[in-house]
């Protein structure tokens, strides 16, 4: 069942573990009712893909996803042919004399193996509705991102030795951008766009209480006043979300009620995966991560 209002949809999100603003749940909402693509912004480890995965789990559908890549091409992310059958069915009708009047046959649905588009638009066409999540555009060609703006607009896909294909409903589609290039704006007009910031310190401590309960609750304090404070510094890389998870997950492994300067220098490749970073909130200082006594 898709939520019917804003507030359902916050709800939904909250018992799936995910925990977002009410702009970001307004969003949500638009393009559900709407039956347009999400596309979602921000800086890697912000949330962007669980997004997507928390929507195909609470509508019961299956998340089909394509990893974008530089380089990547219809053929792997539409369909391609399955060559191999395709030479063991020729065989099969030489060998049994029909080759000249079956050789059509080869071209058919049969001998294709669908990519994550053609999978979604299928199964839109049966009335279903799953989520769709082109993950990282921004790393994909100029050229597919082109591609995808019939994909957008209209939900089918034309394969022309087999027919046009055209989804009933159409899927869910989150597209996410770290924003390493910018994506075209005819692409952007056909979505809903959200811009995923860092968490508040309330929310992220939230993220925490709700994603990582083992952490205690002064050292999940400490931790998201500690990511507040690391995000003020000029680093290369400043750490997302799910770095303060993978810190608080690690600090509990250690058996750590709460930070102390030794600590955090122990543990500081968790979070900071650049030397530069590591030695720039070395030489500034680890106690002025203390931000909770």
């Amino acid at each position: 069942m898709i939520p019917e209002s804003v507030e359902a949809v916050q709800d939904a999100l909250a018992a799936s573990a995910y925990i977002a603003d009410r702009p970001l749940a307004v969003t949500i909402h638009l393009a559900l009712q709407m039956g347009r693509p999400l596309f979602l912004e921000g800086e890697a480890g912000v949330g962007k893909t669980e997004i997507a995965k928390v929507l195909a789990d609470i509508l019961d559908e299956d998340l089909i996803r394509l990893q974008c890549y530089e380089g990547l091409d219809v053929s792997h992310a539409l369909y391609e042919w399955d060559y191999a059958r395709q030479m063991l069915a020729i065989r099969m009708m030489e060998a049994a004399g029909t080759a000249a009047a079956d050789v059509a046959d080869i071209m058919s649905r049969q001998y294709l193996v669908a990519r994550p588009l053609l999978q979604a638009v299928e199964q839109g066409a049966e009335g279903r509705r799953p989520v769709l999540l082109i993950d990282e555009l921004d790393r994909a060609d100029e050229e597919f991102e082109a591609y995808l703006l019939e994909l957008l607009s209209d939900f089918q896909v034309t394969i022309p030795e087999v027919a046009t294909i055209k989804a009933k409903v159409p899927p869910v589609v989150v597209i996410t951008s770290n924003r390493t290039r910018e994506i075209h704006d005819a692409l952007k007009r056909r979505c809903l766009y959200h811009w995923i910031d860092y968490p508040s310190y309330e929310r992220e401590l939230a993220i925490l209480r709700t994603k990582a309960p083992d952490v205690p609750e002064r050292l999940a304090a400490q931790i998201a006043a500690a990511m507040q404070e690391l995000r003020k510094s000029d680093l290369f890389k400043p750490p997302g979300v799910a770095e303060t998870l993978d810190w608080g997950h690690a600090l509990t492994v250690l058996g750590r009620r709460e930070l102390d300067a030794t600590t955090i220098d122990g543990t500081l490749g968790v979070i900071l995966k650049y030397q530069e970073d590591l030695e720039q909130v070395r030489a500034g200082g680890l106690d002025k991560l203390l931000v909770v006594e």
